[in-house]
């Protein structure tokens, strides 16, 4: 079976083919950045615009890559939600009139549920049941899955999320968007230990996260160095923020997957392919026995092949949409 799928939750425009769970034959992202570094973060109304502008030629482009036509699609999948409605309309509804001219079932999946297959895009996969981090600039949350369509929260952010957090504390340092990649090259030049950023790890049990009182830290600080006239060391700064994030979502995860009896720990989402998150858990699973997966950095980001991926799985259990199916921006995953 051949799945075009299509993924328009944010600010990505995404669209890949696959054969049946089996290979990713193509997988086509393109992004945002110039739209919306002059502002410092996404603006939705702008994102919805350049999805429209760039739905088909990706789509297109997709195909050509796999070496495939339309005719030969057996299956369509596209992003339902969570995420920005207007974003999210583009590509849901331009899947469901693709599937209709061609007479081509449809069905529509949710991110989070992508990103928690995401690592079966890759060579390696992992036995179920395990315990997910997905940590991208909406969400972060944990998880256990036990198959390929039993999920089940254990916990997500209270407020901000990693990503989210990277984001403003780069616009912050006025150091452009998108803040993870920058932080995170700014940070292998600094001391993580430097300044002595806060770990929010709220009760004992809890796997919770709460990133906003770390976010508010940096900001004292660096409004501290500026009213004593210091100069900033911005490598300092990130390498210390970057490992209070890590640190807890390291710490965090392990401890749910010990506290469930799981031996086995995936990771996925747009901040899973920051270099020392995935440092630090591999070191942290190493210590306590547990195996860890990795998605390629390809396949953490916002991309079309995890939705095929799982919208190749919904199909199997006869999961399809109808005409009239509408998107959300909030995940039920929750």
């Amino acid at each position: 079976m051949l799945v075009l799928a299509i993924e328009s939750s944010c600010d990505d425009t995404a669209a890949a083919v696959l054969r049946d769970d089996r290979s990713v034959l193509s997988n086509v992202i393109s992004s945002q950045f110039d739209v919306h570094s002059p502002f410092g973060g996404i603006v939705p109304e702008l994102a919805s615009r350049r999805h429209i502008e760039s739905i088909w030629p990706v789509v297109s482009q997709a195909l050509d890559r796999a070496g495939v036509t339309l005719d030969q699609i057996d299956l369509i999948a596209a992003t339902r939600g969570p995420g920005l409605i207007g974003s999210l309309l583009v590509g849901f509804t331009f899947a469901k009139g693709l599937a209709m001219v061609r007479n081509i079932p449809c069905v529509g999946v949710d991110h989070m549920s992508g990103h928690l297959l995401s690592v079966f895009a890759g060579a390696e996969h992992p036995d179920f049941p395990y315990a997910a981090l997905v940590v991208s600039g909406g969400n972060t949350s944990i998880y256990t899955v036990t198959d390929r369509s039993t999920f089940q929260c254990l916990g997500r952010t209270r407020d901000d999320a990693a990503g989210e957090a990277f984001d403003k504390v780069a616009k912050l340092l006025g150091l452009g968007y998108p803040g993870g990649p920058i932080i995170s090259r700014l940070a292998e030049k600094g001391d993580p230990q430097a300044i002595a950023f806060p770990r929010a790890w709220l009760d004992r049990d809890s796997a919770d996260f709460s990133f906003s009182g770390l976010k508010t830290s940096v900001v004292n600080h660096v409004n501290q160095c500026r009213r004593k006239n210091e100069p900033l060391n911005i490598e300092d700064i990130c390498a210390s923020f970057q490992e209070a994030v890590v640190d807890v979502l390291a710490e965090k995860t392990v401890r749910a997957a010990l506290a469930h009896g799981l031996k086995t720990i995936v990771i996925g989402g747009g901040v899973a392919a920051n270099r020392r998150l995935r440092e630090v858990m591999q070191q942290r699973c190493e210590k306590e026995q547990l195996q860890l997966f990795k998605p390629e950095p390809v396949f953490c980001t916002d991309n079309a092949a995890m939705i095929g991926l799982a919208g190749y799985y919904q199909y199997q259990r006869g999961d399809t949409i109808a005409p009239d199916t509408d998107v959300y921006s909030r995940s039920p995953l929750h």
